[in-house]
């Protein structure tokens, strides 16, 4: 193969096409700064007028006046210190958001000391209004731009430009999911292989999802140099041990590249590991994930007040939809089902009624136009469901009679898919770990792409809930939930 300037013997040709290095990021930090000194001014601003509205022009109001003046300043000073303006927060999980709580918390506490150490006599009205105002304003601001970036990621744009270094199938598997979740701003424009895999491209293998194989792992500063890459994403490789992987940091330091590793236990989250020296050596630890205790008290009492709270606000809702499946074809309004629930236990599950009646008599001659893979049974235009039931299935509102399985403690809010005994059957060893927690109304798998993800990667993410729930998660997912059903993709 030809060898293009500064890439390696070995390596596939590239013209060289050198990416903005992240100038996109810039105009985004820039977006927040605003949006913090908007949200402190608005927000003293607010405490003023609330705290003095009998007041106004007199001189008790002057020194809130100023201090108003300086909030925005220490406002951003104080997220800056907390860590809310580092770009690898920016566009993806909950980090920002923490370190902005984290400093609204700080700085309300620093004005409390600071009044307390000087006994400075503070209108706690005006501290009680902006210091809470500001941090929510700010996170409702910095949603929206996340919101407005993941927008413009759909189009291609704000992306991320990545080589991933590893095996062909694991880099086949990330580029498919940078692909299938693009708000992630992940675009792979080419991929590194160890030599012997490298061969198997001389015979014109030289391509991993329609993404280029550029050259083995030596190949990686060149192939980063030429392409104007500005991320290189290592999966786990035994080629690539803790002394190459040193080297290769070096030499990506000199071009301001950032680096990513995935580790073996990709589907731990953070939490559950942590660093403990030993000997002079970084160690995993890895905790067991807790799936008994107080915290699954805590998950059932959020689970059950939550759906009773639900049934009684929903209960108009309810008569509604049940008229509407009448209206629109003889039977019942509920249709009840087997499924199995946590430990294997079987239990009746209710939905509304989205088909004929018989149509699981019917199920038998529709199986060889099934359209999924794995042990599902999916077809995108089912003959078997009504008019009213498909507009049901697209927003998901045929699941709400759910609530009353998660009032009874068969189902959670928040879990794996419910199967089928025929589904469980089928089940491999690793696929029977869904089944010790109580399957949910929703999860990873419903605001992740729902009937649209392949029965592999609805596995993965039902193990990665296994694996890392909390209540912190349930609630993200509940939030994620309503976005996901609006949009009404991968429902039928």
């Amino acid at each position: 193969m030809a060898v293009a300037s500064g890439v390696q013997a070995g390596t596939r040709e590239v013209r060289s096409r050198p990416g903005p290095r992240l100038v996109w990021t810039r105009a985004y930090v820039r977006g927040m700064l605003a949006a913090d000194l908007a949200s402190a001014a608005v927000a003293g601003l607010c405490a003023v007028r609330l705290r003095f509205a009998a007041s106004i022009g007199t001189a008790e109001v002057a020194p809130y006046l100023l201090a108003t003046c300086a909030l925005p300043l220490l406002w951003v000073v104080a997220v800056a210190v907390a860590g809310g303006y580092e770009r690898r927060f920016i566009g993806v999980g909950t980090e920002e958001f923490r370190r902005v709580l984290s400093a609204g918390v700080a700085l309300t506490a620093l004005v409390a000391i600071a009044a307390y150490a000087t006994k400075v006599d503070v209108a706690r009205g005006y501290v009680i209004v902006a210091l809470p105002l500001l941090t929510l304003l700010s996170l409702a601001l910095r949603y929206a731009l996340r919101k407005r970036l993941h927008h413009r990621r759909r189009s291609g744009a704000c992306m991320r430009r990545v080589i991933v270094v590893g095996h062909r199938d694991g880099a086949r598997d990330l580029i498919r999911q940078f692909r299938r979740e693009p708000y992630h701003g992940m675009n792979v424009i080419g991929v590194c292989l160890p030599g012997a895999q490298c061969d198997e491209a001389d015979g014109g293998l030289d391509e991993v999802d329609d993404r280029p194989v550029y050259g083995d792992f030596a190949a990686v500063p060149g192939v980063v140099e030429v392409t104007g890459a500005d991320t290189v994403a290592i999966l786990s490789c035994p080629e690539l041990d803790g002394v190459e992987l040193r080297r290769l940091a070096w030499q990506l330091e000199k071009s301001g590249t950032d680096l990513t590793v995935a580790p073996a236990l990709m589907e731990v989250a953070g939490p559950r590991t942590s660093i403990r020296p030993v000997a002079g050596l970084p160690l995993l630890h890895v905790e067991h994930p807790e799936l008994a205790g107080v915290r699954r008290v805590v998950k059932e009492l959020f689970d059950r007040v939550t759906a009773a709270a639900a049934l009684v606000l929903l209960m108009p809702l309810f008569v509604v939809l049940a008229l509407l499946i009448r209206a629109g074809d003889p039977g019942p309004v509920l249709f009840r089902q087997t499924r199995v629930g946590r430990d294997g236990a079987e239990f009746t599950v209710y939905k509304f009624r989205t088909m004929v009646v018989g149509a699981e008599a019917l199920k038998g001659g529709l199986r060889p136009r099934n359209e999924h893979d794995g042990v599902l049974f999916k077809l995108r235009r089912d003959p078997r469901v009504t008019r009213v039931g498909a507009w049901l299935r697209r927003y998901s509102l045929d699941e709400l009679p759910q609530l009353v399985n998660v009032l009874l403690g068969d189902m959670s809010l928040v879990g794996p898919r419910p199967p089928l005994p025929e589904e469980v059957a089928e089940y491999g060893h690793d696929v029977r770990r869904r089944l010790v927690v109580k399957p949910g109304m929703t999860g990873l798998w419903q605001v992740s792409g729902r009937a649209d993800l392949s029965w592999e990667e609805s596995v993965r993410l039902d193990l990665r809930y296994v694996e890392n729930w909390s209540l912190t998660l349930d609630i993200q997912i509940l939030w994620k939930t309503w976005s996901a059903v609006v949009r009404g993709a991968g429902a039928y």
